[in-house]
């Protein structure tokens, strides 16, 4: 049997664990399951990150103003364990050290985080892993010079064997400059190096909008020292000028995937003009399922046969988790929601095209459901610190919970736990964003791994699962258009039309469909989008030659 490579992960962020504040969002939520599944069958995987000493932050709620404000407090973690490794970067043309963590716990073994807050390093050096996403410019740079060159020289000192780089979104690009460097140290000229390099990395392209890919000033990769051994005319060759990081992954390496079916060819169309970049595949995105799906409903569903006794056992093991989520609410807010009441969960970033106050738009429709205890809605969520705009969206929530209380709930400072226990005890998981601005998602999966049925738009992962009226309900048909209010309308009165003449009539008049359903939504889904597909794709598809 052929040998599996040994790879390298490299991410911005990692979500082990709830209280482990090295993620922000679904990114880290991504490579945290994956790491997680790399560990439980032995692959040779590792990840490389970085330790972030305040992470991503809080976002606690001024319940008075109705407007979400931000808070740091940091974070010491016992468990790391001290590698004895320190390697040096320079930036801005000084010596910074950089110590490597190895992550032991929560099951994991198989990540390595770095960390400038250490002796030897000045104040400024010390809170380059300060915030995760906290800085632009010249300091989100020294933060990706410390992932990528710091990342490489790191698995040197460690005496690990690689043979693949995996760079999960931009943020590591300079990790390839490294290897270049190492070539062109070696003897070999730039062109060489950087076509054996190109055949040692592959990349993963999460963001569908160009002017979400980031981007930097040449001069400000040269003055910050990013660019190592590299001319200014190799940087415009790899990624233009400005210089996006997105490009300069896509020509750096042998080949690249997107995270969904649909992202694929947005991507592909996206990068189209992009000359002398690799093909961009799709390997849709999964979760590790024992850190997101209640066992004892996967075990309901593959046990179900639509009689009595089956629909009752899996009926009342969601109401079991329903309830809890209910308890869950309850001591975090004081609201008391009712179980006998369709209870839909929405769970994002805060995010203008995620759109989580779609359902909002008009109130004549949403007030009567509300009112008359047809619906209820939690919600929870984040904006990045330094997006008004995502706030704002917020706030507009915040607002219902005081127009609308005991009705619509927001549970703060969105986290794993707050994930979990949404997509463990909801009914309905609703998803709406603007076709097609959603990479992939990955919580509609948890939520369809639990018996929560998605109600969604056909984007992101949901057109490669959704079989309407069976395991969930689609909205919008697939709808298109640049003009964006329109194209909010166009959902909204298919949203309408959705909740009324099936989800909430199926909930209410025809039980034994609606857990039909839920076991169907199980059983469609824990294999296709579980993680164990996604690791063997990626080494059939993008590790393996």
């Amino acid at each position: 049997m052929k040998k599996k490579p040994s790879v390298a992960y490299f991410c911005m962020e990692y979500a082990i664990e709830s209280k482990v504040k090295f993620y922000a969002g679904g990114l880290g939520i991504l490579a945290g399951d994956y790491m997680k599944e790399a560990c439980d069958r032995k692959e040779p995987l590792i990840g490389i990150g970085i330790k972030w000493k305040q992470g991503y932050g809080e976002q606690r709620i001024d319940h008075e103003s109705c407007k979400p404000y931000d808070a740091y407090i940091n974070n010491v973690y016992k468990f790391l364990k001290d590698t004895g490794v320190t390697v040096n970067v320079t930036i801005r043309g000084r010596d910074v050290k950089v110590k490597v963590w190895q992550y032991d716990a929560h099951g994991v073994d198989n990540l390595y985080l770095l960390d400038t807050d250490i002796d030897g390093n000045d104040d400024e050096a010390r809170w380059i892993t300060g915030q995760l996403y906290g800085w632009f410019g010249e300091e989100r740079v020294a933060q990706e010079i410390v992932l990528g060159i710091g990342g490489v020289r790191a698995i040197r000192a460690l005496g690990l064997d690689i043979d693949v780089y995996h760079f999960n979104e931009g943020h590591a690009l300079f990790a390839g400059f490294e290897l270049i460097k190492e070539k062109m140290d070696a003897g070999l000229s730039f062109e060489e190096a950087w076509e054996k390099t190109r055949d040692e990395v592959v990349f993963t392209t999460h963001t569908p909008v160009i002017q979400g890919n980031e981007s930097h000033p040449i001069d400000r990769l040269i003055y910050m020292g990013a660019n190592l051994c590299l001319t200014k005319e190799n940087l415009i060759t790899l990624g233009g000028d400005p210089f996006n990081m997105t490009v300069g992954a896509l020509r750096l390496s042998r080949k690249a995937n997107a995270v969904s079916d649909l992202h694929k060819d947005t991507a592909n169309k996206m990068w189209d003009e992009v000359e002398n970049r690799c093909g961009i595949i799709g390997i849709t995105n999964a979760i590790h399922i024992p850190t997101w799906v209640d066992q004892t409903m996967l075990e309901l569903a593959e046990k179900y046969n639509g009689d009595d006794k089956s629909r009752e056992s899996l009926w009342d093991r969601h109401m079991h988790n329903k309830k809890e989520l209910i308890r869950f609410v309850e001591n975090k807010t004081g609201v008391k929601l009712d179980p006998e009441v369709l209870l839909i969960g929405f769970s994002r970033r805060a995010a203008p095209y995620k759109r989580s106050n779609l359902i909002f738009s008009d109130r004549s429709f949403i007030e009567p459901l509300l009112k008359n205890k047809k619906l209820q809605i939690v919600f929870s969520g984040k904006a990045h610190p330094l997006d008004d705009t995502g706030k704002e969206i917020i706030s507009n929530i915040l607002a219902m919970t005081k127009l609308y209380p005991g009705s619509v709930v927001f549970l703060e400072n969105y986290d794993m736990e707050i994930g979990k226990a949404l997509t463990t005890g909801s009914d309905v998981w609703l998803n709406n964003p603007r076709r097609p601005k959603e990479a992939s998602g990955t919580s509609g999966m948890k939520a369809a791994m639990n018996g929560v049925l998605n109600v969604s738009t056909l984007d992101g992962w949901w057109p490669e699962a959704c079989q309407h009226g069976v395991n969930g309900w689609q909205f919008g048909d697939g709808y298109e258009d640049v003009d964006e209010e329109k194209c909010d309308a166009h959902d909204f009165n298919a949203l309408t039309r959705c909740l009324l003449e099936e989800v909430i009539p199926t909930y209410y008049d025809n039980r034994c469909k609606w857990i039909d359903m839920m076991a169907s939504s199980i059983n469609t889904t824990k294999l296709r989008f579980g993680m164990k597909r996604m690791l063997d794709e990626y080494y059939e598809k993008l590790y393996n030659k």
